[in-house]
């Protein structure tokens, strides 16, 4: 209980900083938003007018009485209005969101695949030439830039071959080449992670006690390496998700998808600060609430944690229950073998004991 209340405390403590920052950046940026949107020839307002708006929309106070009331409207769900188009920021977001979570969400969907199959294929292909090219895949994937493999994929797939339309496609083909081009830099910082604690794991002890107890390469794959490989990969597809989401705003802008990505173009080229604000910090609100996720998930997936945990209420290595000293320490060298065969290969040593090689 204290790790997950010690874990909420600092994802609530980043929230508070990155709000708090964005919020001084934002802020210090120059010009006058009201005043770029009001302040036109065309429109005729008078400057008692445009200080009317200024005060309606509280563009009038110091700035400390605005960061106050702003934390207060964000905690009740209140983002206030837009500069631009004086709509609820609400509800912009609301209208907003769902597009890009689909594109998020398929587009990590289909880098987790890319990645495993890449890293797998790297590290158990069946030829040393194949091997090679896929441990090739990742570093050159990871130099591409969004943008430029978004137009590279239009001009290809639509235009040279025309097997994904551009205009009149339904909502299925609109979103196959911006899924790819989300997930092709996401997938190859995966590979490579992956790739390397494969390897790492590949030479741990435990994995030598189970090949040598007659394990095939797939059990040993599947029941060993990948589930203590899998740990690595999964804390960085959370530190990615950060890059997840300047990827999405990239990939609608390309594919001209209506989402977040748009929204934050538009807010950016009008200067509209509560709309950027909004669209910041629900950012990382779910980054965070992604890593926080990672790391409570952490002592679920990896058995060395819980037996970390569990051992901290045991009875110390060199006493009795009673507060005696034990004769020999030969029953705690084997309790600790004991935890590290458990924590390690998972039961899979038993496992092929009792029903001989898988």
């Amino acid at each position: 209980m204290s790790y997950v209340l010690r874990r909420v405390g600092q994802a609530v403590l980043v929230l508070v900083l990155a709000y708090t920052a964005a919020y001084l950046l934002l802020a210090a940026l120059p010009g006058d938003a009201v005043l770029a949107r009001y302040g036109s020839p065309e429109l005729g307002l008078t400057p008692d007018q445009i200080e009317a708006i200024r005060r309606s929309l509280g563009a009038d106070q110091p700035l400390i009485v605005q960061y106050v009331r702003s934390i207060a409207g964000f905690l009740t769900g209140d983002f206030g209005y837009s500069v631009a188009s004086g709509a609820a920021v609400s509800d912009l977001i609301v209208t907003a969101l769902p597009p890009t979570l689909t594109l998020a969400v398929l587009g990590l969907a289909l880098a987790v695949v890319l990645a495993v199959t890449i890293a797998f294929t790297a590290t158990y292909g069946g030829g040393g030439w194949l091997r090679r090219a896929f441990r090739g895949i990742p570093p050159l994937l990871v130099s591409l830039p969004v943008f430029w493999i978004g137009i590279i994929l239009i001009q290809v797939f639509s235009f040279r071959l025309g097997l994904v339309p551009v205009i009149g496609a339904n909502p299925a083909q609109a979103l196959i080449l911006p899924v790819i081009t989300l997930a092709i830099p996401i997938a190859a910082p995966l590979a490579q992670v992956l790739m390397r604690s494969i390897d790492e794991v590949r030479e741990q002890p435990f994995v030598t006690v189970v090949r040598a107890r007659g394990a095939s390469t797939s059990w040993l794959l599947w029941r060993n390496v990948a589930r203590n490989a899998l740990l690595p990969t999964l804390t960085m597809a959370g530190l990615l998700f950060g890059e997840l989401v300047g990827g999405a705003v990239v990939t609608e802008t390309v594919f001209a998808r209506a989402g977040i990505g748009q929204l934050t173009a538009q807010a950016v080229a009008d200067r509209d600060t509560p709309v950027l604000l909004a669209v910041v910090v629900i950012s990382t609100v779910a980054f965070v609430v992604i890593n926080l996720a990672v790391d409570l998930l952490y002592p679920v997936l990896d058995a060395r944690l819980r037996t970390a945990a569990s051992s901290r209420g045991r009875t110390p290595a060199g006493e009795t229950p009673s507060g005696g000293t034990r004769a020999s320490g030969t029953d705690a060298a084997e309790r600790a073998v004991d935890d590290l065969v458990d924590a390690e290969v998972g039961g899979s040593v038993r496992d092929l004991s009792r029903g001989g090689t898988r």
